[in-house]
């Protein structure tokens, strides 16, 4: 697997709870290295694998999920600049949503993520695939997936593109649904 800045650092975790797929997840085991193998083995168990990817420097951490588009037909999900623990809390809670049938859609406001808080879902601009989801472009041998991001506001109640925003929370949180030259300016 190729790794990019942002992909190294991973820890692998797996997603709790769930029945077991029924639907082949096409991926040729004996090729995979350990973790790839364990991506592999939770998604047809849980229905996705989850990545976190540590803080490196001035960069926050995020998670993200692998598979959900394979075994629930719903987008991927990232959360950036949280926990590892509520990180994955999220992904997991979304990942039994999508698998209930619940659908959700880029710009919607949702609950049930954050205790206390709605959070919006956004889209993620392809630009951003490699730097951030190299399992996912491994799993689904390219860029052929969608990923909407979820994004919180403060305890306050601002959200990252709001003009009260501190530079810390922007920097914290970079949203990620606008081509990646244009987000690093």
């Amino acid at each position: 697997m190729q790794w990019t800045r942002r992909s190294r650092g991973c820890l692998h975790l797996f997603v709790l709870g769930g029945a077991p797929l029924t639907s082949d997840v096409s991926v040729q085991v004996q090729s995979m290295d350990a973790g790839e193998q364990k991506a592999v083995s939770d998604i047809e168990q849980y229905g996705c694998h989850v990545i976190h990817v540590m803080e490196e420097g001035e960069l926050p951490p995020f998670a993200y999920s692998v598979g959900i588009e394979k075994t629930s037909k719903a987008a991927e999900l990232v959360v950036i600049g949280l926990k590892r623990p509520l990180a994955h809390s999220i992904i997991n809670e979304y990942n039994r949503r999508v698998r209930g049938s619940e659908r959700f859609e880029a710009g919607q406001l949702v609950s049930g993520f954050l205790e206390g808080f709605d959070c919006q879902l956004r889209p993620v601009h392809p630009s951003h695939y490699r730097e951030y989801f190299g399992y996912d472009l491994w799993f689904y041998k390219g860029a052929g997936f969608r990923m909407l991001q979820l994004v919180y506001p403060t305890v306050e109640g601002i959200w990252p593109w709001d003009m009260a925003a501190s530079e810390w929370f922007r920097a914290r949180q970079p949203i990620l649904d606008v081509p990646a030259t244009e987000n690093e300016r």
